[in-house]
């Protein structure tokens, strides 16, 4: 009996540095199959408000300490990472919506029926207008899409990747309640939300159905 208290006890004292590990995902393929690069640890960093309007970018630096070549990759080459608490975050260096791009780094994401979904600024003339108030003057074309998305640095939207074409585009309200559809009291709580367009109503209801 002790001895076999004792392998329990060492078999929990070894799993703890397993279970402690994040995952990085090298493209959407390996994300949806749960297959990537463990590691031991990552450093998330929430950037302000004035390195996104000089550099443009999504909200979070992912790197790691005393490793400058890993970080690199985490940069420009790793496509999403799970950290040790279960938190998913997705490159957005390479994403496009509607031709334009949300800029590097990392932004919050979590998959619902399969697809993958994340929290990025208004891009774009349509999407930037429902947020801009009626007294301001809004412009058309790509200048007006690049001030929509200047003026609205602290708004933010979710957008959804399909998996299986690999298109981005907005989650709209419509489509936020077509996904709560087998979730009734979910969905009932989401109507009575004032702005339920803004990320910070929409994808805490997204995480709540999240797949997992």
């Amino acid at each position: 009996m002790k001895k076999r208290s004792f392998f329990c006890l060492l078999m929990a004292t070894f799993s703890i540095p397993l279970s402690a590990q994040c995952i990085v995902y090298p493209n959407l393929k390996g994300l949806l199959a749960q297959e990537g690069d463990t590691i031991a640890t990552v450093c998330v960093e929430k950037r302000s408000r004035n390195q996104i309007m000089l550099t443009g970018g999504a909200d979070y630096r992912v790197t790691t300490e005393h490793n400058e070549s890993l970080s690199r990759r985490l940069k420009k080459r790793t496509f999403a990472v799970r950290t040790n608490q279960g938190d998913l975050y997705l490159n957005c260096r390479k994403l496009r919506y509607k031709k334009m791009r949300f800029g590097g780094w990392y932004a919050p994401a979590v998959l619902v029926g399969g697809n993958l979904y994340f929290c990025a600024v208004p891009l774009g003339s349509v999407i930037g207008g429902q947020f801009v108030p009626n007294d301001e003057v809004k412009l058309g074309g790509k200048v007006g899409d690049a001030i929509a998305t200047s003026s609205l640095v602290n708004k933010r939207v979710c957008y959804e990747l399909d998996s299986s074409t690999g298109k981005v585009e907005f989650l709209s309200k419509e489509k936020m309640l077509r996904l709560l559809d087998n979730h009734p009291d979910e969905k009932a709580q989401y109507l009575r939300e004032e702005n339920p367009d803004e990320a910070q109503y929409s994808f805490k209801y997204l995480q709540n159905i999240k797949d997992k």
